[in-house]
């Protein structure tokens, strides 16, 4: 049986190169990624594994959407690695 793994900030440099350790180690990944009108899916898709892997939309601040998202997923371990990552925002 596959393990499942829930990644958020899956389209980030970090989240990524997990996404891409977990998945050759048979992994079955799901990540949440951040509405954001720019591409943000370039990393995932550079390490080819964006076709691999489950995204859902979701904001980590809003309790009820994570909620959802950690049911939907069905995950056995989940990784937090979402975080602001421009200074003038945070």
């Amino acid at each position: 049986m596959n393990k499942t793994a829930l990644i958020t900030g899956i389209t980030g440099q970090d989240g990524a190169y997990l996404a891409r350790l977990l998945l050759g180690k048979g992994y079955r990944v799901r990540g949440v990624r951040g509405r954001h009108s720019t591409d943000n899916l370039w990393r995932l898709r550079h390490l080819g594994v964006l076709n691999d892997v489950t995204l859902f939309d979701g904001d980590i601040t809003d309790l009820s959407s994570m909620i959802r998202i950690v049911e939907q997923s069905q995950a056995g371990e989940i990784y937090n690695l979402a975080a602001q990552s421009f200074v003038g925002l945070s």
